[in-house]
């Protein structure tokens, strides 16, 4: 399962890593004093598209599209890249928090050992790191310079929910956080067990329940709702501290549930609560849980309050792209880019730059030399 994780997490690297060698770099683009290769423009257009065929079933309807984009977003990364720069936006403190949460979510126990598991999908494990720095820079430069200016009024959220009833009604729901003690065999049984099954090429019978191993879980149940109903830790923070459900590395984030789709007894403990309450211990197959409600949703279309969040969401998302893009245009016009003759920046705006230099032909060797300042250094680009 790790490998299939960190492939899903990593396959844009991955793939471009696979034409990296069979493509002779030349210069296809300039942004002020930094380059695009033709060999970065090859691997992101094949990052693109294998993007687009594990997202969507019908992804050739996209990607005449897409492929356009794909110069104007590179272009885009290093205007924001350099502004991050300006802006004294380094990304290092935040590429930890994701690498480490990566970590978590893998059930591994040190960042050795995701280098190890990134090592055996074939990817350099500061590539991989330095593209998470990249969206991290780039995603806050646009978060301080376009989202933070986008103000939402009561009055735009108002309107808003009255013309988007029907979408906004639905099934009354809860979203759900789990802290679980579990009641199962150890891993080292369970593996066990699994060799046995194979052995003997037949379903085995569950191995019996350890009566200490539930008297422990219990004990352990009951502590933690203590600790709960007297205040002395959040539930997330315990959640991450004692669960033993994979979601512990998220707070015990579970997820969200409509009427019918959870067990009853499950549905009867957690539809009566409002947000913030919390059951006792549960007993079930994995072992006890206990249940917190962090939002609850009634049926129809529920009030204006309830989904408040949900609206400025939603018209934050729809003005930030249009925002995004004019903000990019003014980068574009302070800065000085060529491009190519053969390729197009669909981004591109009147009076972009100026062009005083003209790009150093393909088959030039000063293409590859000091010169131009290109060095063969292998990258890998993150969308």
């Amino acid at each position: 399962m790790k490998k299939l994780y960190l492939a899903a997490l990593i396959f844009l690297l991955s793939t471009a890593a696979l034409l990296a060698d069979n493509i002779v770099d030349e210069i296809i683009a300039r942004v002020n004093d930094q380059i695009i290769t033709r060999s970065e423009f090859e691997k992101a257009k094949a990052s693109r598209l294998d993007e687009l065929k594990q997202a969507f079933p019908d992804w050739q309807s996209k990607w005449e599209h897409a492929q356009k984009e794909i110069l104007r977003d590179l272009i885009d990364r290093q205007l924001l890249l350099e502004k991050g720069k300006e802006l004294g936006i380094t990304g290092e403190t935040e590429t930890v928090k994701r690498l480490n949460q990566m970590r978590q979510q893998m059930g591994l126990t040190s960042m050795e050992d995701l280098e190890t598991e990134a090592k055996k999908q074939g990817v350099q494990f500061e590539d991989f790191k330095e593209q998470i720095r990249t969206g991290v820079v780039t995603e806050r430069v646009i978060g301080q310079e376009v989202g933070s200016k986008l103000h939402i009024s009561t009055e735009e959220v108002q309107e808003f929910y009255k013309q988007h009833q029907k979408e906004l009604e639905g099934a009354e729901e809860v979203s759900l956080s789990e802290i679980l003690f579990s009641t199962q065999p150890s891993k080292e049984n369970l593996e066990s067990k699994d060799k046995q099954k194979d052995a003997n090429a037949q379903e085995k019978p569950p191995l019996p329940e350890d009566p200490a191993k539930v008297a422990e879980a219990l004990k352990k149940a009951e502590t933690a709702e203590q600790l709960l109903k007297s205040g002395s830790m959040k539930f997330e923070d315990l959640a991450k501290k004692v669960s033993d459900g994979s979601t512990a590395a998220q707070g015990g984030q579970l997820g969200t549930f409509k009427r019918g789709e959870l067990a009853k007894e499950l549905e009867d403990a957690t539809f009566s609560l409002k947000p913030g309450e919390f059951t006792k211990p549960i007993r079930t197959r994995q072992g006890f849980i206990i249940f917190k409600v962090s939002a609850h949703r009634s049926a129809g279309v529920p009030p204006v309050k309830e989904v408040e969040d949900r609206i400025r969401e939603a018209i934050y998302t729809q003005r930030l792209e249009p925002a995004a893009r004019a903000y990019l245009s003014k980068l574009r016009e302070q800065a000085y880019i060529d491009v190519k003759t053969g390729y197009v920046d669909t981004g591109a705006v009147a009076g972009q730059g100026n062009k005083p230099v003209m790009l150093a032909a393909a088959g030039d060797p000063a293409a590859r030399q000091g010169k131009t300042g290109l060095k063969k250094k292998k990258k890998f680009l993150v969308f």
